[in-house]
């Protein structure tokens, strides 16, 4: 089979926003799509990316299998560039021990808490950022989930809410412009944020000790994983996995929480309908919303050499290449119409009409097959609650000037807001 630079147009020109500086990322892909084709090869930093959207080469990339082609290694060589070395190296629990059912529950619970918690901090009107508000309510929920007693309240909250505003790894994808400065500086924030994390989880990690939770929660599982260490070891080693797994959970969902809102509020009858507490509803209003807010380059990091149908012609993609596609352009121009926000073209989780597509893998909001995130079910009936506990609380009124944008640059994840997006509240 050729090498895929043998028959593959190269985009010239252009290059991935962590290597170059690039005004707006996912147009620059976009044009290139255009004037080379549904599949071609882009050199960007000394790396080679085999970028595919047409029907064959999306279902090819969705059958790529993890041990050859890798999601993992793909997100881990992305989000190294943000997040020290320390955060990745020995953890024990990693985010994909989240989404057990009897956790799931707990997790809403807390999240239920976590709206009172919001409601008396935004009292009976004023005016909120709507990022900042949805971001806020993730801390609080994620934080009392797996952070241990006491860390989703009070000071040790505050103190846990500013480390992991420094160490949003999202930041790697979102400004990953802003990467070589993180380089530069050897990670220095990053580094002090950690041991600020360190530092609260270790005075939880003492109140944990001295009251045991009940041996099935989260935090306690963590702390069971590193029982047989030294006390700094473990101490350590708790904050890690704690830092991890909440560094990996929390801000792509509250990120589409806050887009959803955005969507509902510019829609005032399935505003009224969610008001009333029609949580399918909402539902389907999250999944729409989050499929439009999608920015996320889906990348596979090629561990050995790999045989793969582009739809124009099967190549062998080399060892250390990545292949990639990305969810704005496939999920805006698979179909007439998809650039508009419309819930009901959802039915449960799944597009209703995916017939009507040249394949139904080319449109999603959560991805496909074995390539979709574990929380998706979490996800939606998070979102579902939060939304109708909300917009049933409070008459929302947009004060921002224009529709909210995303951050041109980002190139990964769901869109976060370019600008301030107040928004005007008052109890119903």
């Amino acid at each position: 089979m050729p090498n895929p630079l043998d028959v593959l147009p190269v985009a010239d020109g252009i290059g991935l926003p962590w290597d170059v500086a690039v005004d707006d990322a996912v147009a620059a892909i976009a044009a290139a799509r255009e004037h080379c084709g549904e599949s071609f090869v882009v050199n960007s930093g000394g790396e080679q990316y085999l970028f595919t959207f047409s029907p064959t080469g999306v279902e090819s990339f969705y059958a790529l299998v993890e041990e050859a082609a890798s999601k993992g290694v793909a997100d881990f060589l992305m989000l190294r560039r943000k997040l020290p070395e320390e955060v990745f190296a020995g953890r024990r629990l990693l985010p994909n021990s989240l989404f057990r059912r009897d956790d799931v529950t707990s997790y809403l619970a807390n999240l239920d808490r976590a709206l009172d918690a919001t409601e008396i901090e935004l009292g009976e009107s004023g005016t909120v950022d709507l990022f900042a508000l949805t971001r806020r309510l993730g801390h609080r929920m994620g934080l009392a989930s797996w952070a241990g007693p006491g860390c989703a309240d009070g000071e040790a909250f505050e103190r846990l809410v500013r480390a992991f505003d420094v160490l949003d790894g999202s930041d790697a994808f979102v400004h990953p412009d802003a990467m070589a400065a993180v380089a530069a500086s050897g990670m220095r924030a990053e580094r002090a944020a950690l041991d600020e994390v360190a530092e609260v989880i270790e005075a939880s990690l003492q109140q944990h000790d001295s009251t045991p939770e009940n041996g099935d929660q989260l935090f306690s599982r963590i702390v069971s994983a590193w029982a047989m260490e030294s006390p700094d070891v473990r101490s350590r080693g708790v904050a890690m996995d704690v830092a991890l797994i909440h560094i990996a959970s929390m801000s792509n969902l509250m990120a589409a929480l806050g887009w959803a809102l955005v969507d509902l509020i510019a829609h005032p009858d399935q505003l009224r309908l969610v008001a009333g507490g029609d949580r399918e509803l909402a539902s389907s209003c999250a999944l729409e919303s989050t499929r439009l807010a999608q920015r996320s380059i889906m990348a596979r990091a090629v561990l050995e050499p790999v045989t793969f149908d582009t739809g124009a012609g099967v190549v062998d993609v080399p060892k250390g290449w990545t292949i990639a596609t990305l969810l704005p352009l496939l999920n805006t121009s698979a179909a007439a119409g998809l650039e508009e926000w419309n819930p009901s073209r959802w039915h449960r989780h799944r597009l209703a009409d995916a017939h009507a597509l040249p394949s139904p893998m080319l449109v999603t909001a959560f991805g496909h097959g074995r390539h979709s995130c574990p929380a998706q079910p979490f996800s939606l009936a998070a979102m579902a609650m939060a939304m109708t506990r909300l917009v049933g609380r409070y008459d929302m009124r947009p004060e921002w000037t224009g529709h909210p944008r995303p951050v041109p640059a980002q190139i990964g994840g769901v869109a976060r807001a370019a600008d301030p997006c107040p928004l005007g509240y008052t109890v119903r």
